[in-house]
């Protein structure tokens, strides 16, 4: 029988980790762009489309921009039905990595304001991830400082790749060291891939049922094995999806460092892969509705790397909490992934 969510008990706090926003200017850049990612309405039928690239896009579904803008009443009303206590919210997929240096680097310091706002209108309902160029990254270490000390985000959402770049090439290097610094995790959130390869069957191969998933964890793979972790051994990443196939990867990962070195070209690491992924990264339950692939991330990583993610407005909420509500957990387990293993980050609520 499923459990009613609005009977849960009162002392079942929760913490969102993956919940989406737009503004305005975002929605105007989308709309302006000649190249991609842009937002395209078919002169027909009315209907808008979001073009990742010439080959993929995805048509927006009524409503949910509305639901993306929204930083108040309806937002808050639709996570009071489903009990959920907080947001940390981060600007939508494709993000402002895919644009001109320039552009984005003033866009990602309105965007933070903006959101800044939000949070000072309801401090006990939202906590922010901030939005970076890296395009300009010592300018991104700046603002990645500004957005953790002035504006108390917890931390930095970026994306799968830059334009055909990713987070491991060492000119990122100096958002990755202030990240360190400041104590602010990376949520590496997925975007339609650089790699041509997967974009030769529209949305339902680059997008979110494989190729957003396939990229995502590339890149984290990328990071572990450009040394990232040893350099900064105190960084920490958030993958949704519960880790992007990784936990079902775990030991695998380590095929060539379980064997003499004279055997297998392989990067120079003080760790074993795995370990980087059990040390350094965390995941969350958003967009995965499949309890094999919970049991799988629970059995590689432990119910201390789990976190809440709903994927709002994308996902329903409420399919999300149901979903978790129906696993086989303790009442403890079900507090450690809902709120207290955000401890670990130094948020409590």
């Amino acid at each position: 029988m499923k459990k009613n969510i609005q009977e849960e008990e009162t002392e079942m706090k929760r913490i969102d980790f993956e919940a989406h926003f737009l503004t305005k200017e975002f929605v105007d850049l989308l709309r302006d762009n000649k190249g991609f990612p842009r937002v395209q309405e078919d002169s027909q039928t009315g209907s808008r489309y979001l073009f990742y690239s010439e080959g993929v896009s995805l048509k927006l579904v009524e409503g949910i921009g509305d639901k993306l803008l929204d930083l108040g009443e309806g937002r808050l009303k639709d996570m009071d039905a489903n009990g959920v206590d907080v947001q940390v919210l981060s600007l939508t997929a494709p993000g402002l990595e895919q644009f001109d240096g320039s552009i984005a680097t003033e866009l990602a310091k309105k965007t933070n304001e903006h959101l800044a706002g939000a949070i000072q209108r309801h401090p006990d309902r939202f906590m922010g991830f901030a939005t970076l160029a890296p395009q300009n990254p010592e300018e991104a270490a700046v603002e990645l400082e500004r957005a953790v000390k002035d504006l108390g985000f917890k931390g930095w959402n970026t994306h799968s790749n830059y334009a055909g770049s990713y987070l491991d090439e060492k000119k990122y290097w100096p958002i990755l060291e202030k990240a360190e610094e400041v104590a602010a995790f990376i949520y590496l959130h997925p975007t339609v891939p650089a790699i041509p390869q997967l974009c030769t069957h529209g949305f339902a191969f680059a997008g979110a049922p494989f190729g957003f998933g396939f990229e995502t964890a590339m890149c984290m793979m990328r990071m572990i094995f450009s040394g990232v972790f040893d350099r900064y051994p105190g960084l920490k990443v958030m993958l949704g999806h519960y880790g992007e196939a990784l936990p079902f990867l775990l030991t695998r990962l380590d095929w060539a460092y379980m064997r003499p070195p004279e055997l297998t070209d392989r990067p120079d690491l003080t760790k074993k892969p795995s370990d980087y992924l059990k040390d350094n990264v965390f995941v969350t339950t958003s967009g995965n509705f499949f309890e094999p692939a919970f049991m799988c991330t629970l059995q590689a990583l432990g119910m201390e790397k789990i976190f809440l993610g709903s994927d709002y407005p994308y996902e329903k909420m409420e399919e999300s909490i149901q979903f978790l509500e129906d696993l086989p957990m303790s009442a403890e387990d079900k507090e450690k992934l809902y709120y207290l293993n955000a401890g670990q980050l130094g948020i409590t609520i």
